[in-house]
């Protein structure tokens, strides 16, 4: 019995020669607010686990020892400080200009990119069937 013959492998050169930019909007906004969905959510967690291992209190005792207990106080305290609430508020902030930038960046650049292409070609892509 004969081996079955392997099938020619196909090759196929296109070129990207336009890219939609409203399609690239729609979806950096996306891909950017869950970005920012994580950036928030990372806050927090990386807070909260701060606080369950005693971080705080470790920082504490040090500012006692630097600065003295006249110094410190007796109610200084980091975490009274710097609030869960005030960390969230701040990643937040930061998620939504992330958002705004991230868009408006990703959008400009395929403005740019249908500007090149139109004076270049575009980019070549080489797709094979394997």
């Amino acid at each position: 019995m004969r081996p079955t013959p392997k099938a020619k492998v196909r090759k196929a050169r296109l070129l990207v020669s336009k890219v939609d930019s409203w399609s690239v909007l729609k979806m950096s906004f996306l891909l950017s607010v869950a970005l920012g969905i994580m950036t928030v959510v990372a806050a927090v967690t990386l807070w909260s686990a701060m606080d369950i291992t005693g971080i705080f209190d470790r920082v504490n005792d040090l500012a006692v020892q630097v600065l003295g207990s006249e110094g410190a106080g007796d109610g200084f305290a980091v975490e009274e400080l710097v609030t869960v609430g005030q960390i969230a508020s701040f990643a937040t902030i930061i998620a939504v200009v992330n958002v705004v930038l991230l868009t408006v960046l990703s959008t400009l650049a395929s403005v740019l990119y249908n500007l090149s292409s139109a004076l270049v070609g575009g980019i070549g892509v080489t797709l094979t069937d394997d």
